[in-house]
């Protein structure tokens, strides 16, 4: 059975523990509305953080970088994995994200997880914000 998590308004490091932890378990899970994720910290250094890594890689050999919302979403799910083991490359294929709602899971019912109970508004950006600063043309 396939979970279809809401990442509207939820810190995207917190998402993304509680994501990592079902899909090690053996949870198929799907992440909508990536671009409203939250990231916290100052405007211009989750920018410039952000810059940084996708400007690390070179054109041939990387690493890349993600611009696109979903995929930072997901990339961020990926650095909480045991990555150098099969285990958790396993884990990882079983984990979706999209910009948005998909048509497939409109009528499903979306699990919303523990949001941020007080955020300033300066002190938050959200990933829509971040891709497009890094030049996402998915909007």
């Amino acid at each position: 059975m396939v979970t279809v998590i809401d990442a509207d308004g939820n810190v995207i490091g917190r998402l993304c523990t509680s994501v990592t932890k079902r899909i090690l378990g053996g949870e198929e899970i799907v992440i909508v509305n990536a671009e409203k994720a939250i990231v916290t910290g100052s405007r211009d250094a989750i920018f410039a953080g952000y810059k940084q890594k996708k400007d690390r890689g070179k054109v041939i050999h990387g690493p890349f970088y993600p611009r696109r919302a979903d995929l930072i979403l997901k990339r961020c799910v990926r650095g909480m994995l045991p990555w150098d083991h099969t285990r958790g490359r396993d884990a990882y294929r079983r984990v979706k994200c999209y910009v948005g709602v998909p048509k497939e899971f409109e009528a499903a019912e979306k699990v919303k997880l523990m949001g941020p109970t007080k955020l300033s508004k300066e002190r938050y950006v959200t990933l829509s914000e971040v891709s497009a600063y890094l030049g996402s043309k998915v909007k």
